[in-house]
């Protein structure tokens, strides 16, 4: 039988494949563009949203296993999955249009889906939520780093 966890964490890996697959070869535009004298950690940023999705996917596998296999519970896999997609069309979206707002929009949309889930989740699980909480640590410090890249890029924003 096949773990519920095994589901999650597969989809969770293809949707980030396929972000990864279809991400238009533009990161020479990316590379070039000024960044904010404090962007001093953008090395760590892959890792820091690696343990971000671990920890959403472990989110979602809560929520599953309290109620599994109900109405309620396919709907908030729904939302996990919505932001996970809204998450990594980060880079492809923004890269395809050459637009740091693009980027800065997907970013501010993806945090206000993770305050909906987590507000969602927090009464059936303080685990659920507390596991979201990278997210919504992160989330607007990339946010409001793209913004800044586009007030130092106008040409590009």
């Amino acid at each position: 039988m096949i773990k519920s966890w095994m589901i999650i964490g597969s989809i969770a890996f293809f949707v980030g494949f396929i972000g990864n697959w279809i991400t238009p070869n533009q990161s020479q535009w990316f590379r070039q563009l000024q960044r904010p004298k404090w962007l001093t950690f953008e090395s760590v940023i892959p890792l820091i949203w690696t343990i971000i999705f671990i920890c959403g996917a472990w989110s979602a596998y809560i929520i599953w296993e309290h109620n599994p296999n109900t109405e309620i519970t396919r709907l908030m896999m729904g939302l996990y999955l919505l932001l996970e997609i809204f998450t990594i069309a980060y880079s492809p979206v923004m890269l395809h249009f050459r637009s740091l707002i693009v980027g800065t929009i997907l970013g501010g949309t993806g945090l206000l889906i993770c305050m909906l889930i987590t507000l969602a989740v927090l009464p059936v699980s303080f685990w659920a939520a507390l596991l979201l909480l990278p997210y919504l640590l992160w989330s607007p410090i990339g946010t409001y780093t793209t913004w800044q890249m586009s007030r130092l890029n106008p040409q590009d924003a």
